[in-house]
């Protein structure tokens, strides 16, 4: 049987092409993402950066340790605590402290991302003077780099400033020095300091402190600005990249199973003539899949080879675009290829499996059939399975709208679930194909000639080539309608609801971090003709079960001007309720009855117990709570809410607004400019991710597009033959082999929006049912994109092998021979 095997493939090399690209490329993919996802496991440890030179680093309290049944659980404060100013003193015993600070500094033609330091701090990383000198006055500062040079005069939101003098970049940060009395004046909270001791004598006086941390040694990485980000950026990674693999995994499994089981289907007189020979069903049966072994171990083998070239690609693209930390390369792990490889072989396997049955029962007058009809497109069994799937994705989805709607809104619902659905009607398609093709063909089989009727009853005819050739048309629509549509809907949803629940007619934000001061929100209120609600962000803590400790973002606002200013969605309870001893809450809450009493930590880590005064809808997931700025001390003002008065003019009070906020440098934003400026577009990273998806899907299916037309266009040269016989011209034959193409393609493109259509329709649904009224969002624009890509390659793969079968003498086609 391997002989023979060998012989087919070298006979039928056309057929057998298509497969092992197809397979190889899946293989290479899953090989790809096996390796980045290995790569991005683990972080190495950082070092020290800023405090690289400094002795002791001693860091107040930025964590919540809270003891639960399961073990201590621990979440970030919102408001790290500053050192105690009692150890304060003891450590000014010890020896000399210096008060480290930072702030963000937007400044005229510097980078992006300036902070802004105490130049006492910078011996620590330490950072050395290139040019000029310290900074001595309250306008003066030192800068890293070369984007200013010693005597420039520089605009910043934090006023005009003096370069005197430059440091080299360190890489980790570009840094604006001020002299220590500007940073204490620009960031009066000072969260941790450097001692110039012993770390022994330090711990000593530090002891008794809640959640003052010594740091000495690599633990003084702790005190650098964001030390957790290279394993936040690598979590993020592993998610794109997961996220990749999975799509990637699927489609290519999808891909190959498909491409495989309509090779072995193009073979039916072939199956038909050995059985003529003699050749038992059990014959046939070992032929197919040993041609797939062969087909499977030299395809994957290849995937493999691509996969080790294509992964440090990837690595580079993804440090490129900032989405992997400078260090991110893809490591020496063996694993991922195993996986590929042995996935690959499974893959094809697997399908040649149900094939292969198929072909054994192919009986000796197969090969007298002439006609190209598929009399039977579909196996009972595959009917059976691809109903199944249909029938759990729908169930399931029914339930999770009647038992947790908010679950449908979790990238990893609405990433996974259209799987289940695009292989429920991908099984299906030989049943939709044909009442699909009548019905796109309708208006153009009435048409004079017979072009369109004979376009109409090739693709109804070839059922199984015409759903082979939609199924990567279908996968790539779908993915591409389902994941930007889901997120495109799912951010309309947040701004809708954000447009909602804000009765204010202006919103006025800080240029930093650092909030309003008192002088601002003064000149705020004293604007004639409106209301003003000043508020800052927080965070409340809560202990849900006893085992897992749950964060909510919060806003602290006086329930006064927050009545005025704002239309929350209640289920319970009245916004006039809210005081200093209560907390509105959302529906997510484990107990959220108006008048209990719940046990919280507030944003700086204080417990408190607060009455529940009213219950929000979960809505989309953002409606977090509300409590009073006395349940948020030391909070900067970071957002006030304008509403207009009867009888108020809105230019004159938006003159009056920036006015107000001009000495600040804030911004004053409608309230429709705000909701669009707060909630844009999905994050870089999940855009990037998805668009990695698509375009490896859009690739792979193309390149899989490609390979089935040229298949299934090679197996048709006898029908051409005929219609060359016929009278037909070459530029005829040509033109219906790209309208059939294009028939293929919106066929296959129809099933894709089916699915796409059905899985925003469980999002929207799931957004009604949390008191959410938007409208679907579907990516026209990418589906169009996405439809003409396919239909181009659909187009040269049928009409190039077409046209080069043309060469040839009709007759010699016709009696061509299989």
């Amino acid at each position: 049987m391997l002989s023979t095997a060998l012989r087919v493939l070298r006979t039928r090399w056309v057929t057998f092409v298509g497969s092992f690209v197809a397979l190889s490329l899946g293989v290479a993919l899953i090989a790809v993402m096996g390796l980045a996802l290995a790569s991005s496991s683990d972080a190495p440890d950082r070092v020290p950066e800023r405090f690289a030179a400094a002795p002791v680093v001693v860091k107040g309290q930025d964590a919540l340790e809270v003891p639960a049944s399961i073990g201590d659980r621990t979440e970030k404060l919102a408001q790290p605590r500053p050192v105690p100013d009692a150890t304060v003193a003891k450590l000014r015993d010890l020896g000399t402290v210096v008060e480290d600070r930072s702030f963000a500094v937007k400044a005229e033609g510097g980078p992006g991302d300036l902070v802004g330091h105490p130049w006492s701090t910078a011996a620590f990383a330490p950072y050395e003077l290139d040019a000029g000198r310290a900074p001595e006055a309250a306008d003066e500062a030192v800068v890293s780099g070369d984007w200013a040079r010693p005597g420039t005069r520089v605009p910043t939101d934090r006023g005009t400033v003096r370069v005197v003098g430059t440091v080299a970049g360190l890489g980790f940060e570009n840094a604006v020095f001020y002299t220590d009395t500007r940073a204490a004046e620009l960031s009066p909270r000072s969260l941790q300091l450097v001692v110039d001791a012993g770390a022994a004598a330090v711990r000593e006086a530090a002891r008794g402190s809640e959640g003052v941390q010594v740091l000495t040694g690599d633990a003084r990485r702790y005190a650098d600005a964001d030390p957790d980000r290279d394993s936040e950026a690598l979590t993020a990674m592993n998610a794109m990249f997961g996220t990749a693999g999975g799509v990637t995994g699927f489609v290519s499994v999808f891909v190959v199973a498909s491409t495989f089981a309509f090779a072995v289907a193009q073979r039916r007189r072939e199956f038909g003539l050995l059985r003529t020979a003699g050749a038992t069903p059990g014959q046939i049966r070992r032929m197919v899949v040993h041609e797939a072994l062969v087909v499977g171990v030299l395809a994957s083998a290849t995937g493999c080879v691509l996969g080790s070239h294509g992964a440090p690609k990837l690595a580079e693209w993804a440090v490129d675009e900032n989405l992997a930390p400078r260090w991110f390369a893809i490591g020496d792990y063996t694993w991922p290829y195993h996986m590929a490889f042995w996935t690959g072989l499974f893959v094809a396997l697997c399908g040649v499996v149900a094939a292969s049955w198929r072909a054994g029962r192919t009986g000796p007058t197969e090969a007298l059939r002439e006609a190209s009809v598929d009399t039977r497109a579909m196996t009972w069994g595959r009917r059976l399975f691809g109903a199944a799937l249909l029938i759990t994705a729908v169930v399931t989805l029914a339930l999770a709208l009647v038992t947790n709607p908010g679950e449908l809104l979790q990238r990893k619902t609405y990433v996974s679930r259209p799987m289940l659905l695009i292989t429920a009607v991908a099984l299906l398609a030989p049943v939709l194909v044909r009442p699909l093709v009548r019905l796109v063909a309708w208006l153009p089989a009435q048409l004079p000639g017979a072009g369109g009727m004979l376009v109409r009853e090739n693709a109804a005819a070839g059922v199984r080539r015409t759903a082979a050739v939609a199924a990567p048309v279908l996968v790539t629509v779908a993915l591409a309608g389902s994941l930007l549509g889901a997120t495109a809907t799912l951010n309309e949803a947040k701004a809708t609801e954000a447009r909602e629940q804000t009765a204010a007619d202006f919103v006025v934000t800080p240029a930093g971090d650092a909030g309003f001061d008192d002088a601002t929100l003064k000149r705020l209120q004293a604007v004639p003709g409106v209301d003003v609600s000043a508020s800052s962000s927080s965070a409340v803590y809560v202990l849900e079960d006893g085992v897992a400790l749950i964060r909510s973002d919060a806003r602290a606002v006086e329930p006064e001007p927050l009545a005025a200013t704002a239309r929350l969605p209640l289920a319970a309870g009245k916004m006039s309720d809210l005081d200093d001893d209560s907390i509105i809450v959302n529906q997510e809450w484990e107990r959220h009855a108006v008048g209990e009493r719940v046990d919280v930590w507030l944003g700086d880590g204080t417990r408190k117990s607060l009455k529940i005064a009213a219950v929000m809808t979960i809505g989309t997931g953002n409606n977090g709570v509300y409590v009073t700025p006395r349940n948020a001390p030391a909070e900067p003002v970071d957002r006030v809410d304008v509403r207009l008065v009867d009888g108020a003019h809105m230019g004159t009070v938006a003159a009056a607004l920036r006015e107000a906020v001009q000495a600040s440098d804030g911004e004053v934003l409608t309230r429709d400019a705000w909701v669009r400026a707060t909630y844009p577009e999905t994050s870089r990273t999940t855009r990037t991710g998805f668009l990695l998806v698509l375009g490896i899907a859009l690739l792979y299916t193309g390149i899989s597009l490609a390979n089935t037309m040229v298949m299934a266009t090679s197996d048709r040269v006898r029908d051409l033959a005929v219609l060359r016989l016929a009278g037909a011209t070459d530029w005829q034959v040509l033109r219906l082999v790209g309208a059939e193409a294009l028939m293929v393609v919106t066929v296959g493109g129809l099933l894709g929006a089916l699915v796409a259509g059905l899985n925003l329709l469980g999002m929207w649904s799931a957004l009604g049912l949390l008191s959410v009224r938007t409208s679907i969002e579907i990516p026209w624009a990418t589906l169009a994109a996405a439809m003409g890509a396919c239909a181009v390659l659909a187009v040269i793969s049928a009409v190039v092998p077409a046209g080069l079968s043309l060469r040839r003498r009709a007759v010699e086609l016709a009696g061509v021979r299989e």
